[in-house]
């Protein structure tokens, strides 16, 4: 009888009271408190907005401008939200709270089946919503929540295919590749057939993986999924966006760098550790015990999940630490097996350590953090955060490191168990401490100064300075350009010295200035200009 086969215990209600609170604390805490972050959550609400606001839900643009950079389910997602909750930070964050929270569950329920210990099950669900990179892309009002989700449960049925070759788990990997192709495009197909087909083949397997891979009624449900918007799409003369996409978002994306975003084949060496924090050390015990029995066909596939990822996006050319994640779905899993073979629990704490030292002590780091002349907009984060610390801060930050120093000193108790306990205190600093402290830095000023520009309602413009969630806030979408006479400009301290060239004469009055950002006025000219003759700047 394979793991599948077996009948999982029914859970204990305090369980599924865990798996709340720590969905709770990792995906939903101060998600309606905290700003907007620049650059993706202002880019995708604003697009959303502008696409509500022209009644086009096939095509999106960002200040006016056409945005592809992903296809068009979370936009949906989001407007669906907005038109239920209305225009607030809640409701921007709403869908990928709601697909990392099904994101854990079916971590859970995958683990729960395959596991032979079913408190694995539940460390592997906990990683989800406590470990660093994961909580916030939960957190966050982007694409990436929803496309673990589908890359999650694709790769999950894809092994149930390879236990019980099937009809039903061969449509659900069709199924969730459709929507994950909508959510962020190809990634959700290219991983799942590359991961596939090496494992089939390593499995001995290759006839059963053909047989998927020419499943006729599963490409036409994959496709029926694509239709819903790439049909609408093709008749409102609007096919060239799906070009666009398919060529500058991807292939430009993995062959050059784009945005400055990595490029080094060091890259993910050096943020692996970090992005699973503070579970990190359960990495050893599943990376060792997980190759020495690769024979296990289970093991060989959470393997070579995540190896097959981490292969990928070290050779692209764009890189951020958290497309890793798409394949740490997997290894979630295989921390789970492996929980209770976890090191000393110094060892198996000293992540949880360090950032607890780390938040602990920021209040003395950020007055001595190294800013070039030229980073006027980080300066002025850096200062504005120096001065936005908070009595709760301190409490947080030193009860959280009182705490994970009393568990390492606590001789009876479990390893993992103390790690779990560490998490939970950890991912409420995260986003009721240090979270706030840099959104109260860096993008309360622009909401401020959003406010403002709303309330004056004179012609706007930003100069040279994509920070989207300042149209968010200001309620209309913000060009990029020279102000008019008598307009307001929004522009980031780095920008002022281009300003004043570009405008060497204008009078330019500050409106506002906090931390990174400034909002000017550009005065009317006095002086009378005859009729056709080219405006004097003063």
């Amino acid at each position: 009888m394979t793991p599948a086969d077996a009948a999982p215990a029914r859970t204990p209600w305090n369980w599924w009271l865990l798996l709340a609170a720590a969905a709770f604390i990792g995906f939903a805490s101060n998600i309606w408190n905290t700003p907007l972050f620049d650059l993706d959550e202002g880019a995708f609400s604003e697009a959303t907005l502008e696409m509500i606001r022209s009644g086009n839900w096939l095509t999106t643009t960002l200040n006016g401008v056409p945005r592809y950079a992903k296809p068009i389910l979370t936009y949906w997602l989001q407007g669906a939200s907005v038109e239920i909750f209305g225009v607030h930070t809640f409701a921007f964050r709403l869908p990928s709270v709601l697909c990392a929270c099904l994101w854990m569950l079916a971590v859970w329920r995958f683990s729960r089946s395959h596991l032979p210990n079913p408190r694995g099950a539940l460390v592997a669900a906990l990683v989800v919503p406590l470990g660093l990179m994961s909580g916030i892309i939960g957190h966050a009002a982007i694409a990436d929540a929803a496309l673990n989700l589908f890359l999650a449960l694709t790769l999950f049925d894809v092994y149930r295919y390879f236990e019980r070759p099937a009809r039903a788990p061969m449509l659900r990997v069709y199924l969730w590749m459709g929507l994950g192709l909508l959510t962020k495009g190809p990634v959700a197909v290219v991983l799942p057939l590359v991961a596939g087909t090496l494992f089939f083949l390593w499995q001995r397997r290759g006839r059963d993986w053909l047989r998927a891979l020419l499943f006729i009624p599963g490409w036409c449900l994959t496709l029926a999924i694509l239709a819903v918007w790439l049909v609408p799409l093709y008749l409102h003369g609007d096919g060239g966006f799906l070009a666009h996409f398919i060529l500058g978002q991807n292939v430009d994306r993995y062959t050059s760098t784009m945005q400055g975003h990595g490029g080094r084949l060091w890259y993910y060496f050096l943020w692996f550790p970090l992005i699973l924090l503070p579970f990190t050390a359960l990495v050893v015990p599943a990376f060792r015990h997980g190759i020495r029995r690769s024979a296990d066909p289970l093991d060989a596939w959470l393997l070579l999940w995540f190896a097959v990822t981490f292969v990928i996006f070290t050779f692209s050319s764009t890189q951020l630490p958290h497309y890793l994640l798409y394949g740490c779905s997997g290894l979630f899993v295989l921390l789970g097996k492996y929980h209770e073979r976890a090191p000393a629990k110094l060892w198996t704490l000293l992540g949880a350590l360090l950032l607890a030292l780390l938040y602990a002590a920021l209040p003395w780091i950020l007055p001595h953090v190294p800013v070039p002349p030229r980073r006027a907009f980080a300066a002025g984060v850096i200062a504005l955060a120096e001065r936005s610390f908070q009595p709760l801060y301190y409490a947080l930050a030193f009860a959280n490191l009182a705490l994970v120093v009393a568990l390492i000193a606590w001789r009876g108790l479990a390893a993992w168990r103390a790690l779990l306990i560490a998490a939970f205190a950890q991912a409420v600093v995260l986003w009721w401490a240090v979270v706030p402290l840099v959104a109260a830095a860096q993008q309360a000023p622009i909401r401020e100064a959003a406010a403002i520009a709303h309330r004056l309602d004179q012609p706007t413009v930003s100069f040279h300075t994509h920070l989207p969630s300042f149209s968010v806030y200001r309620g209309a979408a913000t060009r990029d350009g020279l102000p008019a006479e008598g307009g307001l400009v929004f522009l980031s301290k780095d920008q002022l010295p281009a300003l004043r060239r570009a405008l060497p004469h204008a009078d330019l009055v500050t409106i506002y200035e906090t931390g990174g950002v400034v909002l000017l006025e550009r005065e009317e000219s006095a002086t009378p200009r005859l009729p056709g003759s080219a405006p004097r700047l003063q």
